[in-house]
């Protein structure tokens, strides 16, 4: 897929978000905290500068990828809560399950993309679409840290078929991911970048649960 050669349609938005206290406000740091240590100001973390974002191509995403929230649902992701738990001390482990129960949530239990063409599988049933990119927006939490979401609209598919999405990771530049966060919406992509509580997150369709809870504890 060509990346758009106008720079001016790379959409830049910074701009401050209210959220609750341990709401998904940072650039995904509650899959890779270390207890105590004091977190590195790196751009996995949420710290760069506007000049470090760079436009991304869809085969960064590129695979076939499975949702983490059955995983949740059926207990797999279990010991990833008493780790949490035990290690930042903040909430209990069945606190942790309900936060990522509402973050993780997700009827859409796998993903498969390819070249510009997304296919959702519901309970076994399959839509798909194809997808433009469409820039990134800088997202500036309370927190004082910032995230960025690489944009992608449909251009034609089933009806079914969510009208924009957004991907959230460790990465603001070109770069293969091992799992990634996402955005599904139909009401434009501003709205959409407001969203931060549900944030359905997936990992390689080729995983098992211990490989995707040992990667959670300690990646």
């Amino acid at each position: 897929m060509n990346m758009p050669t106008n720079l001016l349609r790379t959409a830049i938005l910074s701009f401050a978000l209210t959220a609750p206290a341990h709401a998904h406000t940072h650039q995904h740091n509650h899959t890779h905290d270390h207890g105590s240590e004091t977190i590195k100001k790196t751009a996995a973390k949420g710290y760069f500068k506007d000049a470090e974002v760079k436009d991304r191509s869809l085969s960064d995403w590129e695979g076939d990828w499975q949702s983490l929230y059955p995983l949740l649902k059926n207990g797999s992701l279990d010991t990833v809560m008493t780790h949490k738990a035990d290690h930042k001390k903040d909430r209990t482990a069945e606190g942790y399950k309900q936060y990522y129960d509402a973050g993780y949530k997700t009827d859409i239990d796998r993903l498969v993309i390819q070249d510009d063409r997304f296919t959702f599988y519901r309970h076994g049933k399959s839509t798909s679409a194809q997808y433009k990119y469409d820039g990134y927006k800088i997202l500036t939490y309370k927190a004082g840290n910032r995230g960025v979401r690489y944009l992608f609209t449909k251009t034609q598919g089933d009806a079914q078929a969510p009208g924009f999405i957004q991907f959230s990771d460790h990465t603001i530049a070109p770069k293969k991911v091992s799992h990634f966060h996402i955005y599904f919406g139909n009401d434009g992509h501003q709205k959409l970048s407001e969203e931060l509580t549900n944030w359905p997150t997936y990992f390689p369709s080729g995983w098992d649960s211990q490989a995707i809870a040992h990667d959670l504890m300690h990646h």
